[in-house]
């Protein structure tokens, strides 16, 4: 998988049309989640775009500490559906956290997890924090890598 992070000012029509694509695909149509993708905090964010074969198959973004947690935060992860069993979740965890580690020199991550995923963070370093609770009607839990 290729990497690819930009500032928003970075990406290019096609790769937001992209961006946006497989996140409703993922978030609102495959888990039947009518909900505001487009939040306003993409413009804040770093995006963290995976390319197999030139077709975005996964994808995260990343703030800075502030913008959505106390400590720099990794959100709206997501891989293809048709390409979960390549490892591409994983790969485009680790360069998520790799950006935040090494070019924004920053240790401590959060995120908000679907509480069904809680081992595959685990796996990745990240501990729960706090008790469970739905974010848009799906069970979700609260997670920090120190």
């Amino acid at each position: 998988m290729t990497i690819e992070i930009k500032a928003f000012n970075e990406l290019t029509l096609n790769s937001l049309y992209e961006v946006l694509q497989l996140r409703a695909e993922v978030f609102v149509v495959e888990q039947n989640c009518p909900y505001q993708d487009v939040d306003g905090k993409d413009q804040k964010a770093m995006h963290i775009l995976g390319y197999h074969k030139e077709q975005l198959v996964a994808y995260t973004r990343v703030f800075k500490p502030g913008y959505y947690f106390d400590n720099a935060s990794i959100g709206r992860v997501v891989v293809k559906e048709n390409a979960r069993q390549y490892g591409f979740g994983k790969d485009i965890m680790k360069a998520s956290i790799a950006f935040i580690e090494d070019t924004l020199d920053l240790s401590t991550i959060e995120l908000s997890a679907q509480t069904y995923l809680k081992k595959f963070y685990n796996d990745l370093g990240f501990k729960e924090i706090g008790e469970g609770y739905l974010e848009d009607d799906i069970p979700h839990i609260r997670m920090i890598k120190k």
